[in-house]
């Protein structure tokens, strides 16, 4: 049977005046089960000829078929299911991949067959233990001896059954012993009714073949067989399986085979991911900065009163008569308190004028408020206690103070606590200390007091109106829908607009979107780290490509798929962006156990949504910037692959 014809096969290299005739028309065909060797002298064109018969050169003109299907219009998706399904390799140099075992090196045809792990496991174990090599299945390359090698180097052309063996000068890396050994066995594999086809320049070796083919200067020029008589070929190739558990499968060996390559170069790899390590912890870190910050200032004007409103006679603060109106009442102040979006409501009255504390007079401002005041304003207690909701009922006589006053009023060591002071010459209890507040324009020298609002109006001032109303809004309230609802309560008591309001919860609004914006600046700066990072796994990968070039070569030879190549090559580059955006994430956290160790006014905040966000970045940049080095190396001609030292 007529498994390979040539017709006017040529080869041209070069272009030009540089262009060189290698082949030159050559008409060849060769049976199933022959024993081919090709002959000829260093440059007369039998490696180009079988490179081209094997599949991993293509011609420059002229026809090849194998099994009477044409390959000079085959994609090179084609070309690679040729080799995988009917192809075996016997290299010279081996060409084992040093970062797999014995047993996945003659496996990984199977691999690209889309055969079980379990099933191309055991195979690869019965060909090493056929060829000798039972117990040295988890052997790397260099642990192995050249003629060792080379058997496992043919226990891989026959994984997938190798109808045709390809042998390139098999013995011509050995020693006279291990070649004997491995003519024996490419002997025997005839006689199994395997197609070989051999190259040498050995007379002796081409001897023991059944038909030898000589070459010279780009052209045959004797072709003599011993035999016409060839037995018949039941050589089988193994089944490929396809479907979703094919595709599973493809992709776990990818991942596999991406991380041994990794382990391989551990500090090339560690190198590569340094870049993406420092970009995801300067992000991460920055965000967990910027939030913390923006929760201190946030806490700051929290302790200041948040979500309040405060409602002032006249038109704003600019108004010069707004002093003169007199409108909000006590009224206005239940009124707001009765609406259902309104947590509490304190009238505020004050008044300036002189207190006495025995022989000291100074001047003073005291405030009449509510109960709830001090909550809404978020002034908190220091000593004794705040007067309640019975004691405003009752005009009682009672006064909180702040430190100021605690410190220039009353002599050092003096308890102010249950001591009368005089406010108007007006007696008032002290029944309570406040703590300094926070304002947003630092502290301040003045002496505040504070007193129920009912016993500045009563008693000391005699004051009808009130000077604002503080409204405490509820948290699940939007502050801004709660204002329009207060000015159309207030519209409608007034019959007019002679107040105005000012809502807290737009300060907040503000310092929230000025740390957004800082910390979005300040984040997009340490993102340029990442691009850089990502710059260097692509050149990094660009460098592993041209190193691994001929590993490529190899893969190809014995059937990976273009897209193998290129989804191998890209999930070693994300695993690299990922596994670097995972150690990136983890020296944040050790950078804020440290800051938040020494730094006790506020502390980094690390967030989940940038932890994910920076992952999935790092991710995203394996697959942006290793998709070329990939595509490169998918793009590769397997016989300029495996020439490349």
């Amino acid at each position: 049977m007529l498994l390979i014809e040539c017709k006017n096969i040529n080869r041209y290299f070069g272009e030009g005046a540089n262009r060189v005739h290698v082949l030159k028309n050559i008409n060849l065909a060769i049976r199933k089960g022959d024993f081919v060797a090709i002959i000829g002298q260093s440059g007369s064109g039998k490696s180009t000829l079988m490179s081209i018969l094997g599949l991993l050169d293509t011609p420059s003109d002229g026809t090849y078929a194998i099994a009477g299907v044409e390959t000079s219009h085959m994609s090179a998706d084609d070309l690679a299911a040729m080799r995988r399904k009917r192809f075996g390799f016997i290299f010279q140099r081996y060409n084992l991949l040093g970062s797999l075992s014995a047993r996945d090196n003659v496996a990984l045809p199977a691999v690209y067959a889309g055969i079980p792990h379990d099933e191309r496991c055991r195979r690869a174990d019965k060909l090493l233990g056929r060829l000798g090599l039972a117990g040295k299945e988890h052997n790397k390359p260099n642990e192995l001896s050249g003629g060792q090698q080379q058997r496992v180097s043919i226990a891989r052309a026959l994984m997938n059954g190798g109808e045709i063996i390809f042998a390139d000068e098999p013995t011509g890396a050995l020693d006279s012993g291990s070649g004997e050994n491995v003519m024996a066995i490419i002997r025997s594999l005839h006689q199994d009714g395997h197609t070989v086809i051999m190259v040498t320049h050995d007379p002796n070796i081409a001897a023991q073949a059944n038909r030898v083919i000589e070459i010279k200067d780009g052209e045959i020029i004797a072709d003599r067989s011993k035999t016409q008589d060839i037995a018949p070929s039941n050589v089988q190739s193994i089944q490929e399986k396809h479907g979703w558990a094919f595709y599973k499968d493809q992709l776990q060996e990818a991942c596999s085979m991406s991380v041994q390559a990794i382990v391989a170069h551990k500090m090339r790899s560690l190198l590569t991911m340094l870049g993406i390590i420092i970009g995801i912890a300067a992000v991460v870190s920055v965000v967990a900065l910027g939030k913390g910050t923006q929760q201190k200032i946030l806490a700051d004007i929290s302790a200041m009163g948040t979500n309040t409103i405060s409602i002032y006679p006249g038109k704003g603060f600019g108004d010069r008569t707004r002093h003169r109106i007199r409108t909000l009442t006590v009224a206005d102040s239940r009124a707001i308190a009765g609406l259902s979006y309104v947590e509490s409501t304190t009238p505020l009255s004050s008044g300036s004028g002189t207190l006495t504390f025995r022989n000291t007079d100074l001047s003073a401002g005291v405030y009449g408020v509510g109960a709830q005041y001090f909550q809404v304003r978020g002034l908190k207690l220091d000593r004794g206690r705040l007067f309640d909701e019975q004691e405003v009922r009752d005009n009682a006589q009672v006064v909180v103070i702040d430190r100021n006053t605690l410190r220039k009023l009353f002599p050092e060591g003096t308890d102010p606590l249950g001591k009368t002071v005089l406010f108007r010459k007006r007696p008032l209890t002290v029944i309570g200390i406040v703590k300094d507040g926070n304002s947003p324009f630092g502290p301040s020298d003045n002496l505040q007091l504070w007193t129920p609002y009912t016993t500045l109006m009563n008693q000391i001032s005699g004051a009808k109106y009130i000077s604002n109303i503080t409204v405490k809004v509820k948290d699940n309230v939007n502050s801004q829908v709660a204002e329009k609802g207060i000015n159309e309560l207030l519209l409608s008591r007034h019959g007019t607009q002679d107040f105005f309001m000012n809502n807290s919860d737009s300060i907040k609004q503000t310092v929230e979107s000025t740390t957004g914006t800082m910390r979005l600046l300040i984040a997009s700066i340490a993102l340029i780290s990442l691009i850089v990072g990502g710059i260097g796994v692509m050149n990094i990968m660009l460098v592993s490509v041209t190193e691994r070039t001929r590993e490529i070569g190899v893969r190809m030879a014995i059937g990976a798929r273009q897209r193998n190549i290129l989804q191998q090559f890209l999930i070693e580059a994300v695993l690299l962006c990922l596994i670097g955006g995972v150690v990136g994430v983890l020296l944040s956290f050790a950078l804020g156990v440290v800051f938040n160790s020494l730094v006790s006014d506020f502390s980094m905040l690390f967030s989940m949504a940038s932890i994910i966000g920076a992952v999935l970045c790092s991710t995203a940049i394996g697959v942006l910037f290793g998709y070329m080095p990939a595509k490169n190396a998918s793009k590769l001609n397997p016989i300029d692959a495996l020439a490349r030292d």
